[in-house]
């Protein structure tokens, strides 16, 4: 960890001082104190201070004010275009619905609004010329790599449950762990869970499995997560007997997220493959059977997998973009990949090659989580082979109507009749010059075009 003069950013630092000049009390605060401390960069610096949110409406008059948490104390302040959050120090009353307090009560002393805080090292503040201020010992807790709630972790959860996923997505960021008092109060509070938004839920989830430690989490706390996605809990110890496998299904699951890799995906593509491997064998426990040798069998699982990663996608108010794009992944995950150039030109022509090459990489993730036996890893070859080829093809070969080099312009000049017989005509040009029966040159497709019109 870092010293703990923290630099502050010159607009923080103008907040700050601001606030001190007119008589209150100011300190950045949680997730900026908890980043710098780590040597990260913080992307945020929120600010907490004793002054009420009405005297900081004057104070900062003159600047864009952004008012909408005003009734929770907070007041936005956008100084070059970055908004900063500065909030009057303050208590929670009761959580009716796990989720939000039904009224605040401010207060002067910074100790109490540290106290309300989830995490005991997301409660240190700072101020320079004082330093750190922490109360509930976040910094041994960085020091450790725990994430462990302030004060009773219970009583924690009660108060917003979205708690829970929050302690798994800072656990994933940070590759933290779970203290065992809070770790236990998060298992009990799981279906709690049930309570806040869909739209909250999947931010956290979003969050937890574009994280960097997501698979290790997901392998200690399967069944905490559960309580937002109750299908992984019939995944908990559904075990695969046989020559492929070493894990049950959700270890995994587990494990094919910790070896995803999705470098060289834009951002779009990184969370459709995060969310595919999260759910790509989430049917397998609906799917399972045992042979007569004693190993386990899933039949379908590709295809009602599908299904089921719809229905909760869907649930969690997924964006339709992500929806789609893990569907269809989760749909062939399992499929064999195509051989020989026609059959890779096809498979160009229906899926694209943005979607075979999240296929590879879910393939490989998916391949890395299985067993190390000989079959495992010719299997693994075949995608090389293929992913291979696929990238070859998919800058020199001709799989769409748009690379072909005649158009239905030029069949009509030909003699065809306008009408749907041109796209007909395009379709089995296409496929032709896929199978490779006849070259991607213009007079050929016409000759080939015009026999094809003088056949009855």
């Amino acid at each position: 960890m870092r010293q703990e003069n923290i630099r502050l950013p010159r607009d923080a630092m103008w907040l700050l001082q601001t606030l001190h000049a007119a008589g209150y009390s100011a300190y950045v605060v949680g997730g900026c104190v908890r980043d710098s401390l780590l040597g990260r960069q913080p992307g945020d610096w929120d600010i907490c201070t004793s002054a009420r949110p009405d005297q900081m409406r004057s104070l900062f008059a003159d600047q864009q004010l952004i008012l909408t948490g005003e009734k929770h104390g907070t007041v936005g302040v956008v100084l070059h275009g970055k908004p900063y959050e500065i909030t009057t120090y303050r208590l929670d009353g009761t959580y009716r619905d796990h989720r939000h307090p039904d009224k605040v009560c401010f207060v002067q002393d910074l100790a109490a609004d540290l106290a309300r805080r989830d995490f005991t090292i997301n409660a240190m503040a700072y101020a320079p010329g004082e330093g750190i201020v922490d109360l509930h010992g976040g910094r041994k807790d960085l020091a450790a790599g725990i994430i462990r709630c302030v004060g009773n972790p219970t009583a924690r959860f009660a108060e917003d449950a979205l708690r829970i996923l929050r302690a798994l997505r800072f656990a994933a960021r940070l590759n933290f762990t779970l203290e065992a008092e809070t770790e236990a109060a998060a298992l009990a509070a799981k279906d709690t869970l049930q309570t806040v938004s869909a739209e909250r839920i999947y931010a956290e989830l979003d969050g937890l499995l574009a994280a960097p430690g997501a698979g290790h989490t997901l392998a200690q706390y399967g069944e905490i997560l559960s309580g937002a996605v109750p299908e992984i809990g019939p995944c908990i110890g559904c075990t695969q007997p046989g020559r492929w496998h070493c894990y049950d299904v959700w270890q995994h699951t587990a494990a094919a997220v910790a070896a995803l890799d999705a470098r060289g995906q834009d951002t779009r593509g990184a969370r459709v493959l995060c969310w595919a491997t999260f759910l790509h064998d989430i049917a397998k426990p609906l799917c399972r059977s045992v042979g007569p040798d004693g190993a386990a069998h899933f039949k379908g699982h590709n295809q009602r997998g599908a299904v089921v990663a719809r229905t909760i996608l869907r649930r969690l108010k997924a964006p339709s973009y992500l929806i789609d794009g893990a569907v269809g992944l989760i749909g062939i995950h399992d499929a064999p990949l195509p051989t020989g150039d026609a059959a890779i030109l096809k498979c160009l022509n229906r899926y694209g090659a943005i979607f075979l090459r999240r296929l590879c990489a879910l393939k490989y993730a998916d391949l890395d989580a299985h067993a190390h036996t000989p079959e495992v890893a010719f299997r693994r070859q075949d995608v090389t082979t293929f992913e291979t080829r696929m990238a070859e093809l998919a800058k020199t070969g001709c799989y769409t109507m748009r690379q072909l080099a005649v158009n239905g312009a030029d069949l009509m000049e030909a003699g065809l009749p306008a009408g749907p017989a041109v796209g007909r005509l395009l379709h089995e040009l296409l496929g032709a010059v896929m199978e490779g029966r006849v070259p991607n040159e213009r007079d050929a497709l016409l000759e080939e075009a015009r026999r094809r019109m003088r056949e009855p």
